[in-house]
């Protein structure tokens, strides 16, 4: 199982999305066959089996394994990612582009930016063979700023060490990685 699966196509957007299908997939936090997944959602076996069979085809669960009680042979299934992500690029036809917003320092051109980092990378890392590693990087981490003097300054700094190590590594004939950095107000409750 993936942990995070990007979804690109529609026809497989709108069966995640499916009420549903939603709720059978929301059942599958552990391998479930179409009996046990029935219970959980408060459904019949057959009805559940339907919606496991087209959930299979547009690939958002897979086999698991199967059991044999008393002559009968009872399929399990999985989720094929443990977190399913849509595509703003699936949404519209041209997504919004990050150029396209003129205040830098909006919430705007932040969810722009991190919008082409979520349809780039679920494109790159879709093809993949399995066990094949996307070189990335993430560094997510949270600082308590005194003052909002001290979160300008703090850009200004960051600002200068990047420029200054992009300079050093720069080359242009390597290969173009995209480097964002984000900043935000941490939301209560959150960790």
């Amino acid at each position: 199982m993936e942990d995070v699966r990007v979804l690109t196509d529609t026809a497989t957007i709108g069966v995640a999305l499916d009420p549903i299908r939603a709720a059978i997939l929301d059942a599958l936090t552990e391998p479930g066959s179409a009996s046990t997944v029935a219970a959980a959602v408060g459904m019949s076996r057959q009805k559940v089996n339907y919606h496991l069979k087209a959930l299979e085809e547009h690939g958002l669960v897979e086999p698991s394994d199967t059991r044999v009680w008393g002559g009968i042979t009872e399929r399990f299934v999985q989720r094929s990612a443990r977190c399913l992500l849509v595509s703003p690029s699936a949404l519209q036809a041209t997504p919004l582009d990050p150029d396209e917003v003129s205040d830098r320092l909006s919430a705007a051109y932040m969810i722009a930016v991190n919008a082409r980092t979520v349809s780039e990378v679920g494109t790159l890392a879709g093809p993949a063979a399995p066990g094949t590693r996307l070189p990335t990087l993430t560094v997510d981490t949270v600082i308590g700023f005194g003052s909002p003097e001290d979160r300008a300054a703090f850009a200004v700094e960051l600002q200068s060490v990047l420029a200054s190590l992009v300079g050093r590594y720069h080359r242009d004939d390597g290969r173009p990685h995209r480097l964002t950095v984000s900043s935000y107000p941490r939301p209560k409750g959150s960790s």
